[in-house]
């Protein structure tokens, strides 16, 4: 049977535009690590080196290569953790070209150190990149979080924040970073900004 996040994973990445906790597990990830404007086209470069990963990965059958434990499945969606240079912390507004980002896409529990480095390897020799001399293969784990699902222009997440954070603060839990993860469940290139969906989330703790 085909794994397919949109239905095997829905309270991870489909939840409701109402806060939420959870306990994320820890998954694998392709990752890039970058800081700057997420319009610019480094930005876009990053993108699409994960994703030729990604495709490659789910590929390999079709090359005659099947890793131990292989099961098809659909490859997961963009994310990103997101962090202020710390000189920007203390501004009024947002300033994007101060941004600290990793961005990333989940990979199956089959694949190994090796296999991902095997990967990379395939993609170097077919479709060379100088970004892929900076992709990891590392695992993350969030624990303990809340979300919500963001409907709408990147723009206008911080109105929802504050719905996460009032919730928190009503429930006596507090968020234990400003650090934060966001899941791109829409492709913002195919997308008008209004109808964009992005999953929310931050590391939390009681309160005590």
């Amino acid at each position: 049977m085909k794994y397919e996040w949109r239905k095997q994973a829905k309270e991870l990445y489909l939840p409701k535009n109402k806060p939420e906790i959870v306990t994320v597990p820890s998954f694998k990830f392709f990752m890039i690590d970058g800081k700057g404007n997420p319009n610019s086209e480094d930005f876009s470069e990053a993108i699409g080196v994960l994703y030729s990963l990604s495709y490659a990965l789910k590929m390999l059958p079709k090359k005659g290569i099947i890793p131990d434990g292989y099961f098809d499945y659909t490859v997961f969606p963009l994310e990103g953790i997101w962090d202020l240079a710390e000189e920007a912390r203390t501004l009024d507004t947002l300033d994007k070209s101060k941004l600290i980002y990793t961005i990333m896409i989940r990979q199956p529990d089959f694949v190994t150190d090796d296999l991902a480095q095997e990967v990379i390897e395939i993609v170097k020799k077919k479709k060379p990149h100088p970004l892929l001399d900076k992709v990891k293969f590392n695992t993350s784990d969030d624990g303990l979080c809340i979300q919500m699902l963001h409907l709408g222009s990147y723009d206008d997440e911080p109105q929802t924040f504050s719905i996460m954070e009032n919730y928190c603060e009503q429930n006596n839990l507090k968020r234990s970073s400003k650090i934060h993860r966001e899941i791109y469940i829409s492709d913002a290139r195919k997308t008008q900004p209004d109808k964009l969906k992005t999953v929310l989330r931050f590391k939390i703790e009681h309160d005590k």
